[in-house]
């Protein structure tokens, strides 16, 4: 029973509104790539992170240019991803539940009829909101049985910074290939009727409130800024505080070297030895097209492949190849531009 939720609800007035069908995809130009069959994901055709894999990664404490592998399974949980039962928005239901327990008192101490049925009404709309577009998160399946190629899948965010997540194909499949679903328990037939009827309780509480006296519209208002400035407070938490992921378990592993790096091409070379390959480094369309990093990419492929990264057992971290990719870099740089100065001299002098 909450007498301002009506605030967050969304156009009870048009009886064509349709409800969301899924979550908003988060940082929308990230990119994200299968490692084993090098394909590139596309969410309505814009890429971007799913809702629930970037809260699961908390992708939004990467610095610039750091690179973080994960290993996520599927732990057996009786309970799928849901809101939180105890989470911020609960806490704003309860805030919102006392202070229409506060004005019902007030209307009965001051003997307002008026004030005590625009309580009633308008605590009751919030509810029946909630009626009216509860649902539930869905995350995508995988239905058949067969063998398939390894799922593991890289993250590029817009600040340069990789997330190599090592899964299944069923946590793949749930997390990053197709988008949450939001799965209603009321058909839209439904929701349009408990509209309808939103929209007539809400002007009756108005009116009602509009002729109550002077003292209960304060408290209204008072109310209202509280719940308003709380709403906010909340809106600036960390989203994932609102979610229960326990059936996801999320373990870091560390490699030597560390998260943190100065530079991109660090960054991107630390993702290519993690996972093993550079080919979906141009599917994804992360290294700029020139010959100089071409050269590169082609040298980085056969560090990896002369010495691939294994995991020390005394220090407990993996251990990548022993490579400068910086000095890599400027090398080519150096030999692409001088055959480039070469090749247009020659052909001026061809030419004269």
């Amino acid at each position: 029973m909450e007498i301002f939720n009506l605030i967050s609800s969304v156009c009870l007035n048009d009886s064509t509104q349709q409800l969301p069908k899924s979550l908003v995809p988060s940082l929308a130009d990230s990119e994200i790539v299968r490692i084993s069959t090098y394909y590139k994901i596309r969410v309505d055709d814009s890429t971007g992170v799913n809702y629930i894999a970037h809260l699961l990664h908390d992708g939004d404490s990467l610095p610039p240019y750091s690179v973080r592998c994960e290993r996520i399974s599927k732990i057996n949980f009786p309970e799928e991803v849901k809101a939180r039962a105890l989470g911020p928005t609960t806490l704003l239901a309860f805030l919102g539940c006392a202070m229409s327990c506060a004005l019902l008192a007030l209307s009965i101490h001051l003997q307002d009829g008026m004030a005590l049925l625009a309580t009633i009404l308008l605590s009751f709309l919030s509810t029946l909101v909630g009626i009216g577009s509860r649902w539930r998160l869905v995350l995508s399946e995988r239905k058949a049985t067969r063998t398939v190629p390894i799922s593991d899948v890289v993250i590029n965010y817009p600040h340069g910074a990789f997330v190599i997540v090592k899964c299944e194909e069923d946590v793949a499949r749930s997390l990053y290939w197709a988008p949450e679903e939001c799965k209603y328990y009321r058909s839209t037939r439904s929701y349009r009727l408990i509209s309808l009827i939103g929209t007539l309780i809400l002007m009756f509480g108005v009116i009602c409130l509009g002729n109550a006296t002077i003292n209960v519209q304060l408290g209204y208002a008072a109310s209202y800024i509280i719940l308003n400035a709380a709403y906010w407070i909340v809106a600036a938490l960390p989203q994932r505080w609102n979610w229960d992921l326990r059936c996801y378990d999320r373990v870091p592993e560390p490699y030597q070297g560390g998260e943190k790096n100065k530079s991109f091409t660090t960054a991107l070379w630390k993702a290519i030895a993690i996972s093993g390959t550079t080919k979906w480094v141009r599917v994804a369309g992360i290294a700029p097209v020139t010959d100089a990093w071409d050269m590169w990419l082609r040298k980085a492929a056969q560090v990896i492949k002369d010495e691939p990264c294994t995991f020390d057992d005394k220090t407990g971290l993996f251990k990548l190849p022993d490579w400068d990719p910086e000095e890599y870099l400027s090398t080519a740089h150096t030999e692409i531009n001088a055959a480039d100065i070469d090749r247009a001299q020659n052909t001026g002098g061809a030419m004269v």
